[in-house]
């Protein structure tokens, strides 16, 4: 009979702990009227401590919605299943969510986010490869930057981004052919770039462009290449210092305002 009792004590405890799990919250009315609203709960958590990450920044890159996570992780956004939600946090590596229908159905996600620090590959010194100059060490170390091109008549170099295939093929077609440049750009991204007016009209987005100098957002927001964003800057204009020192909201102006005016010259031919 203890046995038996015991056993019951157990599967009880059990049950319990998985129910926690699952029941998201404590208002299931609150909860379904936010379905029904078409917002969606979560909980952002770094993935080494389980400690929530206060003022995440969270973007819906389909319906170009914002939001923020609270002091306890917490956020809320507008959603549907397949929108695709990007995560980006300062000294963290950034990430996209698919929202899934469990997502939907369950309500509360936890969503862990890795620290830059952890991401970074493990580098291995061996000993063997040192020559005793640290001259020549120095030298013998891959260096991985950006490539920049200087041309010959032209006043300043062109920053093509890390080693990609096509980077530099790419900022030479946007020097020499800057029309074709504009034309292949905003013909593949047409539907994205229709919809720069509507990214600018949410208050969470903008606040978080203007915080952004790094184009990564921007980038993600786009999905353009941070090379072709600066190509297509150099294209309308824009100068070298305007596009070094300019946050990523005066960068998503001045792509909004670039783009009218081609649609201007297209709609003229």
């Amino acid at each position: 009979m203890k046995k038996i009792i015991l056993n019951l004590l157990i599967f009880s405890a059990i049950a319990v702990g998985y129910s926690q799990e699952i029941d998201t919250t404590s208002d299931p009315t609150e909860a379904q009227e936010k379905l029904e609203d078409g917002f969606i709960d979560g909980k952002v958590l770094s993935s080494s401590t389980d400690i929530a990450l206060q003022n995440v920044n969270i973007l819906n890159l389909s319906n170009f919605k914002g939001a923020t996570t609270n002091e306890y992780g917490k956020f809320e956004i507008k959603a549907e299943v397949n929108d695709t939600l990007y995560f980006s946090y300062l000294g963290y590596k950034s990430l996209k969510v698919r929202v899934s229908g469990d997502w939907i159905k369950y309500g509360d996600v936890k969503i862990q986010m890795t620290e830059i620090g952890i991401a970074l590959e493990e580098v291995v010194v061996q000993e063997i490869e040192l020559t005793g100059y640290l001259e020549i060490d120095a030298k013998r170390v891959p260096i991985y930057s950006n490539q920049r091109y200087s041309i010959s008549g032209l006043n300043s170099g062109y920053e093509v981004g890390k080693s990609q295939p096509g980077a530099i093929s790419r900022v030479l077609s946007s020097i020499f052919n800057p029309a074709d440049f504009l034309y292949n750009i905003f013909s593949r991204k047409k539907g994205q770039l229709r919809k720069l007016r509507q990214m600018k009209e949410d208050d969470k987005v903008r606040n978080l462009l203007e915080r952004k100098f790094d184009r990564e957002t921007l980038s993600a927001l786009l999905q353009i290449d941070r090379v072709d964003i600066d190509a297509i800057l150099k294209n309308c204009s824009y100068s070298d210092n305007f596009i070094m020192s300019a946050n990523d909201l005066q960068i998503l102006d001045a792509i909004s305002e670039c783009y009218e005016e081609y649609r201007v010259l297209q709609r003229k031919d």
